[in-house]
């Protein structure tokens, strides 16, 4: 098909590229790849928490404390949670669905060159890489939510963009509220922290890969953020770590999955888990996914809860550098155990 070579980036060359230097690399001082990379076909398939969200505004004061305690549950030991009835309508995520599917038919050539978005929004693969495990088999658009509320061409794509950042931003708010209430912390730390400037939109999508078994959609990590809201197609393939062993998460087409991130973990003092997952490709179906990332601004400083801190204090702008740093020295993210006060 000659659309599919003129609008998918060029996979095959980097993977060429990282199975020739795999032959051929003989030193020794490649750095040890996490155990967790490794490509593990046979998983078993889980359904996770499910959470009715609309019982936080519509239920009576024992069914709202009764969900109150289930997001909080599942945060503790899952780290990932899907809710239903959560105020997103089923046109908005649809229309957000179709946009994105147009935006990514576009020639590799124009995505990459694209002004639609600041410089450096889209992205694909794993510039990084050094070995094939660390090559990302996808493509995305990493949009900040001000390049969504600043954009002045009233296009389909950015109008259906603002109401799908706008609406899961209202959500992410509540639950980021619902689980500090549930940690004894002030819940104004997000409003007055979590400003419009570092959040963003991701928009995700998975070509179908000719080595499902050599290489990952999206390798193992965790988010570098508080919350994330995940809205994803039927296709399956997003994967998650659960008492130390990958399981497949369930598509759910009437959910949006949560999951917590790096500053959530440590601002709550290790109770709330930021969960490593990855993305496995697919020999033959693509996937799309729409995801809303909630952030601090740069300057806040992520206090470690209680009396006996894990973390260290940090500012949202070192834990980004250090993640940076990191991942260009050794080729994947460390994240927090750099910033624990104990050894590791």
């Amino acid at each position: 098909h000659y659309w599919l070579i003129v609008m998918d980036p060029p996979f095959n060359d980097m993977y060429n590229t990282l199975f020739y230097k795999q032959i051929t690399n003989t030193e020794s001082n490649v750095p040890e790849v996490p155990f967790s990379f490794s490509v593990t076909a046979v998983v078993e398939e889980v359904e996770l928490p499910v959470i009715d969200v609309s019982l936080l505004m519509d239920g009576a004061k024992k069914e709202r404390e009764k969900c109150k305690e289930e997001i909080a549950r599942a945060s503790r030991e899952w780290g990932f949670f899907q809710v239903i009835n959560h105020g997103i309508s089923m046109d908005v995520l649809e229309k957000m669905r179709q946009e994105q599917i147009r935006v990514f038919r576009e020639p590799f050539v124009k995505k990459s060159t694209s002004d639609t978005f600041s410089a450096g929004s889209y992205r694909w693969g794993t510039p990084s890489a050094t070995c094939l495990r660390q090559l990302s088999w996808s493509e995305a658009f990493h949009v900040p939510m001000t390049d969504i509320s600043d954009n002045k061409d009233f296009t389909s794509l950015s109008s259906a963009m603002e109401r799908f950042a706008s609406e899961s931003e209202a959500l992410a708010h509540t639950l980021a509220e619902v689980l500090a209430e549930k940690l004894e912390r002030k819940s104004n730390f997000f409003k007055e922290n979590c400003v419009r400037n570092t959040c963003y939109v991701r928009m995700n999508r998975y070509p179908p890969c000719p080595k499902p078994s050599e290489v990952y959609g999206l390798m193992p990590h965790t988010d570098s953020d508080f919350l994330t809201i995940l809205y994803q197609d039927q296709v399956g393939g997003l994967q998650l770590i659960k008492d130390n062993r990958w399981v497949a998460v369930k598509p759910n087409p009437r959910a949006l999955i949560i999951n917590i991130g790096d500053l959530f973990q440590a601002w709550s003092n290790g109770m709330y888990k930021s969960v490593e997952h990855r993305v496995m490709t697919n020999p033959t179906v693509e996937r799309f996914s729409t995801a809303y990332f909630l952030c601090p601004s740069y300057d806040a400083v992520i206090e470690c809860s209680g009396d006996c801190p894990s973390y260290r204090n940090f500012s949202f702008r070192e834990f980004r550098q250090q993640v940076q740093d990191d991942v260009k020295k050794l080729g994947y993210k460390v994240g927090l155990p750099r910033f624990s006060n104990h050894l590791y």
